[in-house]
């Protein structure tokens, strides 16, 4: 389809475009946080559609085909599929076949939204992440009442940036809490934000099924859910779909050459399948579905395929950082306190509030906290969970140091210019540094400076 696949056409940028407009309307409404009148934004939901349209046209040239022609690699676009091992055939878009052969191949086919089977889903107005932009572009208003069924990231983004745009908002998550891969505490920050912003939580209700009334009822649309045994129609407009992500696996020869596959197409740590010039990256192969990883693997995937018969490298997960891009950013990489648990491993957590941050103060941004796990008595990082305005790059700090082995002591020794927020990470590992105070050098050296004076 689009060069650019799903983060620059349906995913990262315009999620992205679109929850910086209204953020902004968010400010506004809160203008006297900065002394400024509240003032209720003029919205033009077209308008706001459109700028989302012009991001996503202004980043193509970085992914379009002349881009890569000019680079030297040639781009044929149609739907292809391994016919053998060694032989790619490809429908071509403009009509015909053509086949290649290749020493190497690499898969790179992507993701799709999931869409549970709910009964009566195809008869409501339901979109997910892939389609929600073109359906509500035509619209001239954002929908009145919808309905995000999944609380993960991409559902917790879409459910605050379309509540503070004007939407009714209400989310059905089946879990317990929000964002269930990150810690409780996270998951409780995140629920207190949605709803402050007016988005009504449900979690620990599933859903049964969709519902829709003739036109004599006005044509109203509904979600059934189970409530603690208990059936609930929650009313809507649109249906956002955001439950998860599968890979795309059917329509590649995969199943005719033999290559298995499950939740993902089987790679070894070499990112081979059982094929050894056959490659795989991206949400394709997990199990990461991010767009950093999928770059991440193919470099390993680019440079193994190269050069393999004399150096291969195994694909390296130990350093992944993620960002959920909710307002404020809940940004982690390495391990957070649940999974230090389940894999039993001993650890320490440091923990500073930016609430006491200067820059954060300024900036009426004094909310959240910086999360370091170490080892015990160590300062080597475990892991990080930030929780703050601009979380996902305050962390690109962490992330740089445990990638290279630093700890906590080098972070504190680092210069960090005030006031910035990037100093919320000079805080935490100055109070980790307290905490391991060499109380027996202390006492010796208060006894010196009292026999000095």
């Amino acid at each position: 389809h689009k060069m650019g696949g799903d983060c620059l056409n349906y995913g990262c940028v315009p999620s992205k475009a679109l929850i910086r407009s209204a953020k902004l309307a968010h400010q506004m409404r809160h203008g006297a946080r900065y002394g400024l009148h509240d003032t209720e934004p003029v919205l033009s939901f077209r308008a706001v559609m459109q700028r989302v349209r012009d991001v996503i046209r202004d980043i193509e040239p970085h992914d379009s085909v002349e881009r890569y022609t000019g680079l030297g690699v040639e781009v044929l676009q149609g739907h292809a599929r391994l016919v053998d091992p060694w032989t790619v055939e490809i429908a071509l878009n403009g009509g015909g076949t053509q086949r290649l052969t290749a020493r190497s191949i690499v898969l790179a086919t992507g993701a799709r939204p999931f869409v549970p089977p709910l009964p009566g889903i195809e008869q409501v107005d339901c979109v997910t992440s892939d389609t929600l932009w073109d359906r509500f572009a035509a619209l001239d208003h954002p929908p009145a009442r919808l309905v995000v069924l999944g609380g993960g990231p991409i559902g917790c983004e879409l459910a605050q940036a379309f509540a503070r745009l004007g939407s009714q908002v209400t989310l059905v998550e089946m879990a317990p809490r929000l964002l269930l891969r990150e810690d409780e505490d996270v998951s409780a920050f995140a629920l207190k934000t949605l709803q402050g912003d007016g988005v009504q939580v449900r979690t620990g209700q599933r859903a049964l099924r969709c519902e829709r009334n003739g036109e004599e009822d006005g044509g109203t649309q509904w979600l059934v859910v189970d409530n603690a045994g208990r059936e609930e129609r929650i009313a809507f407009d649109h249906l956002i779909c955001a439950v998860g992500r599968v890979a795309r696996l059917e329509g590649f020869g995969l199943t005719e050459l033999g290559i298995p596959t499950g939740r993902v197409i089987e790679t070894n740590e070499y990112l081979q399948t059982i094929y050894p010039h056959i490659y795989v990256v991206g949400d394709a192969a997990g199990p990461y579905q991010l767009t950093h990883v999928a770059a991440h693997q193919a470099w390993y995937a680019a440079v193994n395929a190269l050069f393999g018969e004399w150096r291969r490298f195994k694909v390296d997960y130990r350093v992944i950082p993620w960002t959920t891009f909710i307002d404020p950013e809940v940004a982690r990489v390495g391990l957070n306190e649940q999974e230090a648990r389940e894999h039993g491993l001993a650890f320490e957590i440091t923990r500073f509030d930016i609430g006491e941050l200067d820059r954060a103060i300024a900036d009426s941004e004094a909310s959240g906290f910086v999360k370091v796990l170490t080892e015990p008595g160590k300062d080597r990082i475990l892991g990080v969970t930030i929780v703050g305005a601009h979380a996902g790059e305050l962390l690109a700090e962490y992330v740089l140091a445990m990638k290279h082995g630093l700890g906590l002591n080098k972070v504190l020794g680092t210069i960090h210019t005030y006031p910035t927020l990037a100093e919320a990470n000079k805080y935490a590992a100055g109070t980790w540094k307290r905490a391991h105070a060499p109380q027996g050098l202390l006492r010796w050296v208060q006894r010196y400076h009292d026999w000095k004076r």
